[in-house]
């Protein structure tokens, strides 16, 4: 009986070891590796005045149900995501580069879907990278 209770009680320490591991792998996420290519990739419509609200529009379109309509990551179905989602409220848009964003946001990985193919005129993907920077001010 004593071996049976000892038995248990290691798998239940099993469980809730992998368990612990799980949650951590989760919320310490691989850095997201840019490829210098992109890192170095200048923004051609950085300074064009967006009067139709096009990066807005393909914000709300593609983004808003994860990253929320403030863009802190609190969208519909942000909790049912296994990675974490992105705040863009938080300071870290203004670290990176247009191309860096680019990059993430039209390649993508993990839970982040690539939307090169959603997306595919130039001029409304840059227009959304524009907007995404707006959102961190």
């Amino acid at each position: 009986m004593k071996t049976l209770s000892l038995f248990s009680g290691l798998i239940l320490i099993g469980l809730i070891g992998l368990f612990m591991m799980s949650f951590v792998s989760v919320n310490n996420q691989d850095p997201w590796e840019v490829p210098s290519k992109y890192k170095k990739m200048d923004n051609p419509y950085a300074n064009v005045d967006d009067d139709e609200k096009i990066g807005r529009i393909m914000y709300s379109k593609h983004c808003k149900s994860c990253h929320g309509s403030k863009g802190k990551g609190d969208g519909t179905k942000a909790a049912s995501l296994d990675t974490p989602v992105g705040d863009f409220t938080d300071g870290s848009i203004k670290a990176q580069t247009d191309g860096e964003l680019y990059y993430k946001t039209f390649f993508g990985r993990d839970d982040m879907p690539a939307f090169e193919k959603k997306i595919p005129d130039a001029e409304d993907q840059w227009l959304l990278i524009n907007y995404l920077k707006s959102l961190d001010k």
